[in-house]
């Protein structure tokens, strides 16, 4: 199986391990998978009382054969997750810190 081919079902796998957990019985997460432009996020939508719930817990786009992390809400960190699953730091890009801030990190520049 190919780098890329790996990096997709990774990714897949992460987001709906975190969709199955319970957030709320009034909100759901959702995953939106685009394979075809590597775009990949888990949203949470519903209601709490009146108010719309409507949020991006994550974002991937994997941009010429890395990993860049658009948005992650998450405790944990995805970022680690995925390097426990084999994906080298150098291959994923923290794209939600400031580019200036990215050469403090063991992880991808650009």
């Amino acid at each position: 199986m190919d780098t890329l081919t790996q990096y997709r079902q990774h990714i897949k796998s992460l987001l709906k391990e975190y969709a199955h957990r319970v957030w709320d019985n009034r909100i759901k997460a959702e995953t939106i998978f685009d394979s075809e432009q590597d775009h990949y996020q888990l949203v949470y939508v519903g209601w709490r009382d009146s108010k719309r719930v409507y949020g991006v817990v994550l974002h991937l786009d994997i941009i010429d054969g890395k990993i860049w992390i658009q948005q992650d809400g998450t405790e944990i960190g995805i970022a680690n997750q995925l390097v426990d699953l084999g994906v080298p730091k150098k291959d994923i890009v923290l794209g939600l810190d400031p580019p200036n801030l990215r050469q403090y990190t063991d992880f991808a520049l650009s």
